[in-house]
């Protein structure tokens, strides 16, 4: 109760030494408000939440009753689906009242907690009694979220492996719908094998083709999607075993030795088409020194020729260095407009700096004066100072020489007064 009491008394310090303007009960005041209006809100979020979730249930339940009617034709395709429903209901419903359960459990552990701290006795066993009954109820809640929240991923790789399968399973429904004209596309885009085409291309190109045409085009028989989809985990994975386990979540369509078979024919592939780029590339140079070779062959130019390749030249020597010699006056222009914006820029800088120099001093000038005038107003205030407490001590002195005078006086008229009493009284007494 004590641990409990001492974050509440600190923050009630702090809220007195900072000076706030709200004492403690308006401040708890304010701070229950808030909690209870956020609490509201998000109960009310989850209430909207779950009604949408209700509504979509209904709906689906409405959509299961059409599926699993009794007169529907598809009654006995439908029938291992209604028995998995029934049994994944049972399982919902089991699941349900473990939770409930637990739930209850951690409830009357907290309620327990509540019902001892409306009695609080400050003595160290009962703050003993009361720190473990909090970490039984604490170790009750972190215990039943982590289940919860194990179970929850389950559910969600679950959920993505069943998400995987249908979007494989309508790839294939489109797949089959286009099959027919993309197998007619694939058998126009066939590289035509024939004579003349040997002839014209490399031999690494024709094998290249003629394993196409064999193996079912540039996916070897699968789709694209499917094609691509292995490409990118092949990719992802560099080619290592792992990727199969990852391909057959995202192609659950294909069995491990199809995934095998086609990363066979992949690489035998890739083999052949770096095959084939070699070979046009040495195809392309043999073909360029042909080229050399003919026009090295042929005809030299004629005097008429020569006479205007030669004017032209002339022209265009003539040009270029007219070009160098605008580009020199150019750059020269440059260059003294760079200099003297330089010059101006360093006069400035030292204008400035001058300016700054003149300041300095002026201010080094004041701060003596100041420092002059202080010293001597200093100085005066210390005489007048000293000057006062003489002219007090002298009058204090005054004082005490007219008191001890004053005080005389007053002995002797007192002696003399005693004096004419004592005459007096004796006076009488002769009288008498």
């Amino acid at each position: 109760m004590a641990d409990l009491a001492t974050p509440a008394l600190e923050g009630g310090t702090r809220y007195q030494q900072n000076g706030s303007c709200f004492s403690a009960p308006d401040a708890l005041q304010h701070f229950q408000s808030w909690k209870t209006k956020t609490d509201q809100v998000k109960k009310i979020e989850f209430i909207r939440t779950g009604n949408k979730l209700k509504n979509q249930l209904v709906n689906l339940e409405k959509d299961k009753n059409v599926l699993f009617n009794k007169k529907s034709d598809f009654r006995m395709e439908y029938c291992i689906l209604e028995e998995l429903e029934h049994k994944l209901t049972k399982n919902r419903k089991t699941e349900k009242a473990k939770i409930q359960q637990k739930l209850s459990r951690i409830h009357s552990a907290v309620k327990g907690l509540q019902r001892q701290l409306k009695d609080v006795k400050p003595t160290p066993e009962f703050v003993d009694k009361l720190r473990e009954m909090m970490e039984e109820a604490e170790a009750a809640i972190s215990s039943f979220k982590e289940e919860q929240r194990q179970i929850y991923d389950e559910l969600l790789r679950e959920e993505n492996v069943a998400t995987n399968e249908i979007s494989a399973l309508e790839r294939k429904i489109e797949m089959w719908a286009v099959g027919t004209s993309a197998a007619r596309i694939f058998k126009q885009c066939v590289f035509p094998v024939h004579k003349e085409v040997q002839n014209q291309f490399p031999k690494e190109v024709i094998e290249l083709e003629r394993f196409l045409q064999q193996t079912g085009g540039r996916q070897g028989g699968w789709d694209q999607c499917d094609h691509q989809i292995f490409l990118k985990i092949w990719r992802k994975h560099k080619g290592k075993p792992s990727y199969i386990t990852e391909t057959l979540e995202y192609l659950p369509d294909r069995t491990k030795e199809d995934i095998q078979s086609h990363e066979k024919w992949h690489k035998e592939f890739l083999i052949l088409e770096s095959q084939k780029k070699e070979a046009i590339q040495k195809w392309k140079m043999k073909k360029r020194e042909k080229s050399k070779i003919l026009v090295q062959k042929e005809e030299v130019p004629t005097d008429i020729q020569r006479d205007h390749e030669e004017t032209q030249k002339q022209k265009t020597e003539e040009e270029r260095k007219k070009r160098l010699a605008e580009l020199e006056a150019w750059k020269k222009d440059k260059a003294l407009a760079s200099a003297s914006k330089q010059e101006a820029q360093l006069k400035e800088e030292e204008e400035k700096e001058k300016k700054k120099q003149r300041e300095r001093q002026r201010q080094l000038q004041m701060k003596l004066l100041l420092e002059d005038y202080s010293r001597e107003k200093k100085e005066q205030e210390e005489l007048l100072r000293l000057e006062k407490e003489k002219r007090e001590e002298a009058e204090r002195e005054q004082k005490k020489r007219t008191a001890a005078e004053e005080i005389v006086k007053f002995q002797e008229r007192v002696s003399s007064l005693v004096y004419l009493f004592h005459i007096y009284f004796r006076f009488l007494c002769v009288f008498i």
